[in-house]
């Protein structure tokens, strides 16, 4: 039986070092003609290195879609804010490339961060979603679980218009519904 008519599936990995031009180049593209990201100014090859270090460092799931070669999209999950009640919540971010937009790419991608915040322990994951009008974005969230929160309305401005950002959560693995083991940073006075 001949596979020849199978169209090419990406391959899902852990993001390195070498990805970071490529991902950046992708990123680059959505912060200058899209409003999912709220940056005007793409950061600096140096600037994302500390943010993938940082995402790395703190256990969390950074992963690529490639596809002969050439990475087609990244996501990844970071700590939600940084006071410590808020440990066991992430928030994630997909960036995938124009072209291979609308092609299971994000699904795939968004997947592997909900399966590694999981794995990680975290039992909440939130979607700031950039731009109300960002259907695939909060289509593709809420296909996988995530159910909207609310909206922020007119906090970014962009473009000579402002944006909202909608606001999705999921729980992961057993969510609210048991005590998380408490080996982690207990508050104190």
């Amino acid at each position: 039986m001949s596979n020849s008519g199978a169209k090419a599936r990406p391959v899902l990995r852990e993001a390195s070092v070498a990805d970071l031009a490529a991902m950046r180049l992708i990123y680059a593209h959505h912060v200058l003609h899209g409003t999912a990201s709220f940056e005007i100014v793409p950061p600096s090859l140096e600037e994302f290195e500390r943010r993938f270090q940082s995402v790395r460092d703190s256990g969390l799931p950074w992963v690529v879609a490639e596809l002969e070669g050439r990475l087609l999209g990244y996501a990844y999950a970071t700590s939600y804010r940084p006071r410590a009640a808020y440990r066991f919540t992430v928030e994630d971010s997909v960036y995938v490339e124009k072209s291979a937009q609308r092609r299971g790419v994000g699904r795939a991608l968004l997947s592997a961060v909900i399966e590694g915040a999981t794995r990680a322990g975290k039992r909440q994951m939130v979607a700031v979603v950039g731009d109300s009008g960002n259907h695939g974005s909060v289509a593709l969230h809420e296909r996988l679980g995530f159910r909207r929160v609310g909206t922020f309305a007119a906090v970014g401005f962009k473009f000579g218009r402002w944006l909202d950002c909608v606001l999705l959560q999921r729980s992961l693995g057993e969510g609210s519904t048991s005590l998380p083991e408490e080996g982690s940073i207990t508050p104190g006075f």
